[in-house]
């Protein structure tokens, strides 16, 4: 028997099981939720809100430990997890030649060989989107032409947002215009820690009016909002002012996506839901880098919004080092070894 080492190329040794991957909506063709149009600004549902800390934390704290997902399961729905991805650079040191290879990677996310042994070449396996720096959209866009996936461009000023009103609506215009189909923009914090709740839905219903057909992501950075409350509050007045999505973090505060506030914010959009009849997607980001990691995110909307939340028009994975992991799991399940992460470069 041949011994192989940790970063050697392997290959599949052992036949896989079947993996039971239940095709998404997406996938058959079906059409996506309506938008979220929004609705008037309501004080008196903001100021209802009560958040009970103590109880967010316990249920969070059984989230990945209550139930496990093994064996086919499991590699199923890490495949899943890969199809939700926004697979995100947003560095200092960008560069085209690494957008260009960030997206030929959102192309394959999955080496082939991997994909024959699970008996999935036939589905459409690519991740769900691509965010980047405004600068890159054109880059983007060329590299993803005709594979389907979208462009996310960050926008308002990001990672801080606060740049003066006007730029921001004007770079969300400008990146529309470049070719954007998604833009998350960054609210004012001092919007919510000064309970100033006019003021940020008026700002997110601008935003989204700039957007046009672009989907808006609006990022809470609920790191620095202070309190769950905050971020339950927060969280339904964007709802109101029309966000398509709500997202946790820019990736950049000291404290990004925790389970906690994801559950703080599934609940929201679940509240949402029950009153408006209106399907708001959720995107966590930052600090999601591992395999686990990701099946407890995905448990977390299954158990708290159901199966039509298991798709990217309702939940996107904001990452980047997390896909190289993902499929060092999946090779893992094909031939009983891990190999090296430098085997599963993004870019």
């Amino acid at each position: 028997m041949s011994r192989t080492t940790e970063g050697e190329a392997t290959s599949p040794t052992r036949a896989a099981p079947a993996v039971r991957y239940t095709p998404m909506p997406r996938d058959r063709g079906e059409a996506p939720p309506p938008r979220n149009e929004g609705l008037p600004l309501d004080l008196e549902w903001v100021r209802e809100v009560r958040v009970n800390r103590s109880a967010v934390e316990r249920r969070a704290a059984t989230l990945g430990t209550r139930r496990t997902v093994k064996k086919e399961w499991q590699a199923a729905w890490l495949l899943r997890a890969v199809t939700l991805l926004d697979l995100t650079t947003l560095s200092g040191d960008d560069t085209e030649g690494r957008v260009q290879r960030l997206c030929g990677k959102a192309r394959r996310p999955v080496r082939h060989d991997l994909l024959e042994a699970l008996g999935v070449t036939d589905l459409p396996i690519h991740v769900a989107g691509v965010c980047v720096y405004h600068r890159f959209i054109e880059a983007a866009r060329a590299a993803l032409q005709g594979s389907g996936i979208p462009v996310v461009a960050v926008s308002t000023g990001f990672p801080a947002g606060l740049n003066p009103f006007e730029q921001r609506l004007a770079e969300i215009e400008a990146s529309v215009a470049a070719g954007a189909a998604e833009i998350d923009i960054v609210i004012t914090r001092a919007h919510v820690l000064q309970q100033r709740w006019r003021d940020l839905y008026d700002e997110v219903r601008a935003f989204r009016a700039a957007a046009g057909d672009a989907h808006l992501k609006t990022i809470l950075a609920t790191g620095e909002l202070g309190t769950l409350r905050n971020v339950m509050r927060a969280s339904l007045v964007c709802m109101m002012a029309g966000a398509d999505f709500i997202k946790t973090s820019t990736g950049k505060e000291a404290v990004n996506a925790t389970l906690p506030v994801g559950l703080v914010m599934t609940r929201a959009i679940r509240w949402y839901l029950e009153r408006t009849g209106a399907a708001v997607g959720f995107k966590p980001a930052g600090g999601i880098r591992t395999a686990k990691d990701a099946l407890v995110w995905l448990s977390l909307m299954k158990e708290e919004l159901g199966a039509p939340w298991l798709a990217p028009a309702l939940f996107r994975i904001g990452a980047s080092s997390l896909l190289a992991d993902i499929e060092r799991q999946l090779e893992y399940f094909v031939t009983g070894r891990y190999s090296a992460n430098y085997r599963h470069p993004l870019a």
